[in-house]
């Protein structure tokens, strides 16, 4: 198949629109990696460029005191009907391009590689990532492989994820983890209850304590971080006429960064230590990820929120900006789109937006 072109000089948002024709399922990212990679090598200058598997890394190396990394996945949830782009422009919306990854997160890797062609004087070293698979299983996760086999490539003093923040800065993140409380029983027909143990009534303290918890909010530089504790499924029963002998609940937590993933399964042991003490209960953490903290009072960070008008949030939900953080390197999630229409059939983004994150970067990165 025939490279893609892709013009790094162009709008950043025709640049969007380019990237987002060239459909990159997860897993199926080869076009769009290869087109990125023919781009960076033919458009730009001063970069030592790798390609990686499906991965498009880039370095400048010009002896400055201080490196940013600018990162994005180019992977997509599969197309449902969404491709090619479209523009358009009413009273309601205004301009507006749509299609699959418009928002997540195409229009922030189209910024990224218009500053990479087009700034002349940047006041930083710059480090490009585009990675792929992350919009499915951890594992598989292209930065986490850049994480383990080229670990010197995800150094720097600041990392900016181009995820959807509606152009606004979204520091840190916070941690995940999720849990299953399970109970067995003994089966029984249902006209004799007395002679089974019904698992889903051994199960009703937890719904109980999950109903009556209070999560915390707290403040960590300036970002204010609200946790949450929550059932996400459950399941239990045989048949209608049949006392069950099995049952559970699956709990997520959504974590402040101050905690560590140890902490946050400590915390969930202490809120149900009466529902675990008699042992009654099976509890099994089955997913954690540790959140990231914002790290707005580094020097790189902190002059990123100046160019931004001192404008940022907490980011509520998990990025790969905890990978950087676990390295010591702070991150913040920054790009157009709302993050709300990620993955949508009619996912879309302000084509304003493209420009406002591409016009703010190009400042924080001119110093």
């Amino acid at each position: 198949m025939t490279t893609p072109d892709l013009d790094l000089h162009a709008d950043p948002v025709d640049l969007a629109a380019a990237l987002v024709d060239i459909e990159s399922e997860s897993r199926n990212e080869t076009v769009v990696a290869d087109a990125v990679e023919s781009a960076l090598r033919a458009q730009t200058s001063g970069f030592e460029i790798i390609r990686h598997g499906n991965r498009v890394l880039a370095r400048t190396d010009r002896g400055l005191p201080s490196r940013v990394i600018l990162a994005g996945h180019l992977d997509t949830v599969p197309v449902a009907g969404n491709l090619p782009h479209r523009r358009t422009d009413d009273e309601t919306e205004g301009d507006v391009l749509h299609g699959c990854g418009t928002v997540d997160m195409k229009s922030g890797d189209a910024v990224f590689l218009h500053l990479a062609a087009t700034m002349t004087a940047p006041a930083h070293d710059l480090t490009l990532i585009f990675y792929d698979c992350e919009e499915i299983a951890a594992k598989y996760n292209g930065l986490g492989v850049i994480e383990r086999e080229l670990p010197e490539w995800l150094r720097g003093d600041v990392a900016i994820l181009g995820e959807p923040t509606a152009g606004l800065i979204e520091a840190g993140c916070q941690g995940t983890m999720r849990a299953r409380f399970s109970a067995r029983g003994v089966r029984a027909h249902s006209a004799r209850s007395w002679m089974g143990d019904n698992a889903i009534h051994k199960l009703g303290g937890v719904l109980t304590t999950l109903a009556a918890y209070r999560p915390r909010t707290v403040d960590i530089d300036g970002c204010e971080y609200r946790e949450g504790l929550s059932a996400v499924g459950i399941g239990g029963g045989v048949a209608g006429n049949v006392v069950p002998d099995d049952a559970y609940v699956d709990v997520n937590f959504r974590f402040a960064p101050d905690r560590s993933a140890e902490q946050a399964t400590e915390h969930v042991r202490q809120v149900f230590a009466a529902e675990l003490t008699d042992g009654e209960l099976g509890f099994e953490v089955t997913d954690s990820a540790a959140g990231a903290l914002p790290g707005l009072s580094n020097p790189a960070a902190a002059a990123l929120v100046a160019a931004a008008d001192g404008r940022f949030r907490a980011k509520y939900g998990w990025t790969d900006v905890s990978r950087f953080s676990a390295l010591g390197v702070p991150a913040v999630n920054l790009g157009p789109g709302d993050p709300n229409l990620a993955h949508r059939v009619d996912e879309r983004v302000p084509v304003g937006q493209i420009g406002q994150v591409a016009d703010l970067l190009r400042a924080f990165l001119s110093g």
